[in-house]
């Protein structure tokens, strides 16, 4: 079973927009964790508050690079499909909020993990949600 579902991401029919989705959002988390630090330590914000303005501000990002590429034979063009899709988009990477700060306050609170590296694994764990959510709904 587990090789199979791993073997499918490799060579599946969602393999290619996977390594798509895993590249665009690997450089949206870049973004986001120098965002977090800026708010952070030049900005002086809470980290909690920090992360939500850099999770929405990689959002567009995302949705702006996803699909001009990744989802690019699926493509929202036109105005107001383009904005449908961006409307689509942050429902899904909003309901991963919760998800993404839930694990950030519990590694930074309770397990003292530093707020970056917290992020950065928050981020992990709430990527393959969104990747469903916005595979079948946002581009599907």
């Amino acid at each position: 079973m587990l090789r199979s579902t791993l073997r499918a991401l490799y060579s599946g029919p969602y393999a290619k927009l996977l390594r798509r989705f895993f590249v665009v959002g690997s450089f949206a988390a870049g973004v986001q964790m120098v965002l977090l630090w800026l708010f952070v330590e030049i900005g002086n914000l809470n980290y909690l508050l920090g992360a939500v303005i850099a999770i929405e501000l990689t959002i567009v990002l995302s949705y702006v690079l996803n699909n001009a590429w990744t989802f690019q034979t699926m493509q929202n063009t036109g105005g107001v499909e383009y904005l449908q899709g961006l409307l689509k988009t942050n429902v899904v990477r909003g309901t991963a909020i919760p998800i993404q700060l839930g694990v950030l306050f519990v590694l930074v609170e309770w397990v003292t993990v530093p707020y970056l590296l917290a992020n950065a694994v928050a981020i992990g764990i709430s990527g393959l949600y969104r990747f469903a959510l916005d595979t079948h709904w946002t581009w599907g």
